[in-house]
C-alpha cells in the first residue's frame, strides 16, 4: 500500500469512529447484528424481486439464509428479540453488508441510526435528518441537498377521497415503489372493461367485495384447483389483482380524483410554502388532511429548532424512497452537484416491526449511510 492509500485509509477509519461517537453521544446503542440472516424476512417486506440481489444458501434444516443486504431489518429483529422491545431505544451501526449491484462491489459498509418506540414522532425524525446531517459534516462534507417528501400526506389525500379500497391500496404501492404515478393514473382512467372473458365469473364475484372476502374466494378456488401459487405469485397477490380487475371493470378513477391528485403531485418548495399549499388544497376540496398536514409543520418546527435551516431543504409531495415499508417522512442527502445517488437516506417506517413479528405497533424512523459514497463526497 503506498503512503497515500494508507494516509487515506487512516483518514477514513478516525472520520469514521468519529461518526460512531457522534451516534454515542446522542444516545445510541451500537448494535452488532450477524452477518448470516434468515432470508424470509427481506422476501417478504422487499418482494421477490430482491432475490437476484441476494447471496443465499440453506441450512442443514432447509432454513434460507442470506448474507445481510442490509441493516435495518437485522437490528430491528434483535431489538424485537431483547428485552427492550416496545420501549424507546436506539441504536447506531456500521459495518458490511453484501448486494448484487452489476458493476460496483458486491460487499459495501452501511452504517446508520435506527429508533424504535418513541411517540414523539415529528421530533424523531427531526433528529433523524440533524444525525444524519452530522454524519456528512464528519466526513467533511457540508454542501448537500436536502430532499424530502413525507408518504403520509399522500396516504391521508388517497383515504380522503371517495374511492374504491383497492385503487386506495394500488396508488399507495405505486407511491411507495416509484412507479410513475402520471402514468398510471392515466391507465386507471382508461382500462375500463378490457378484462378477459375466462376471469368473467370470478370478476363478476368480485365486484364490490372488499379485500377479505377477495381473499377468501381465490383461496377456496385456489384449494379446490390444488394449487398455492401460480406463475410465482401468492394467493393475497392473486386477490389483490383480481379484486382490482373487477373495480377497474366496473368504471374508470373519477375526474376529480384524478385532478386532485395531480395538483397534490405538483406541490413543491419550502416546507412552509409548501404546507399552506397544501391547506390551500385541502380548503378548496373540502377534504380533511389537517392531522396530517400538522404533523408536517409541527416536523419542520423540529428540524428549525435543531438549527436546520429549512428554507435549505427541497419538499416535494412527490418524493419518495422506493421501499414500501414507509410510511411517513422520508429524506436523502446529496453532495451538490453529485448525480443522483445519496450520501445518506431514510425515514419513518412504523408498520415494519409488526410484520417482523410485534405484537402492537411500534414506531420507527432511521436511516443508512453509505460510506463510500461520503468518503468521495468528501474528497470531492
Amino acid at each position: 500500500m503506498s503512503q497515500t492509500s494508507a494516509a487515506t485509509a487512516t483518514g477514513s477509519a478516525a472520520r469514521a469512529e468519529a461518526l460512531l461517537q457522534t451516534f454515542a453521544r446522542a444516545g445510541y446503542t451500537h448494535a452488532r447484528p450477524p452477518i448470516l440472516q434468515p432470508a424470509e424476512p427481506f422476501l417478504d417486506l422487499s418482494g421477490e424481486d430482491i432475490r437476484k440481489s441476494l447471496y443465499l444458501t440453506t441450512d442443514a434444516s432447509g432454513e434460507e439464509l442470506c448474507l445481510r443486504p442490509d441493516l435495518t431489518i437485522p437490528v430491528a429483529r434483535d431489538y424485537l428479540a431483547s428485552s427492550r422491545a416496545g420501549a424507546p431505544a436506539g441504536f447506531y451501526y456500521l459495518g458490511p453488508v453484501f448486494r448484487y449491484r452489476g458493476g460496483a462491489a458486491s460487499e459495501f459498509n452501511q452504517a446508520g441510526v435506527e429508533s424504535f418506540g418513541r411517540q414523539d414522532r415529528a421530533a424523531a425524525d427531526a433528529e433523524m435528518l440533524a444525525l444524519g446531517l452530522e454524519a456528512a459534516a464528519a466526513f467533511g462534507v457540508t454542501g448537500v441537498d436536502i430532499r424530502t417528501g413525507d408518504v403520509a400526506l399522500f396516504a391521508a389525500l388517497i383515504d380522503a377521497l371517495d374511492l374504491y379500497p383497492v385503487w386506495k391500496r394500488r396508488l399507495i404501492k405505486d407511491f411507495n415503489r416509484k412507479i410513475s404515478l402520471a402514468q398510471d393514473l392515466q391507465r386507471l382512467t382508461l382500462e375500463t372493461g378490457k378484462t378477459r372473458n375466462e376471469y368473467e365469473g370470478v370478476l363478476a364475484a368480485l365486484a364490490g367485495s372488499d379485500r377479505k372476502a377477495a381473499l377468501a374466494l381465490v383461496t377456496d378456488l385456489m384449494s379446490i384447483a390444488g394449487t398455492s401459487n401460480v406463475g410465482g405469485r401468492t394467493v393475497s397477490e392473486i386477490a389483490d389483482r383480481f379484486l382490482e380487475q373487477s373495480t377497474l371493470k366496473g368504471g374508470a378513477l373519477p375526474l376529480h380524483a384524478l385532478q386532485l391528485i395531480e395538483r397534490f403531485l405538483g406541490i413543491a418548495g419550502e416546507p412552509d410554502d409548501a404546507a399552506a399549499q397544501l391547506r390551500t388544497l385541502a380548503a378548496d376540496a373540502k377534504l380533511d388532511l389537517g392531522a396530517a398536514i400538522d404533523q408536517f409543520e409541527s416536523r419542520t418546527g423540529f428540524m428549525a429548532a435543531r438549527g436546520i435551516d429549512t428554507k435549505a431543504i427541497r419538499f416535494s409531495t412527490a418524493f419518495g424512497r422506493g421501499l414500501d415499508y414507509y410510511t411517513g417522512f422520508e429524506f436523502e442527502l446529496h453532495a451538490k452537484g453529485g448525480g443522483s445517488e445519496p450520501l445518506v437516506g431514510g425515514g419513518r417506517y412504523d408498520g415494519l416491526l409488526t410484520r417482523l413479528g410485534a405484537r402492537e405497533p411500534i414506531p420507527a424512523v432511521g436511516f443508512s449511510i453509505w460510506m463510500e459514497a461520503l468518503s468521495q463526497g468528501s474528497a470531492a
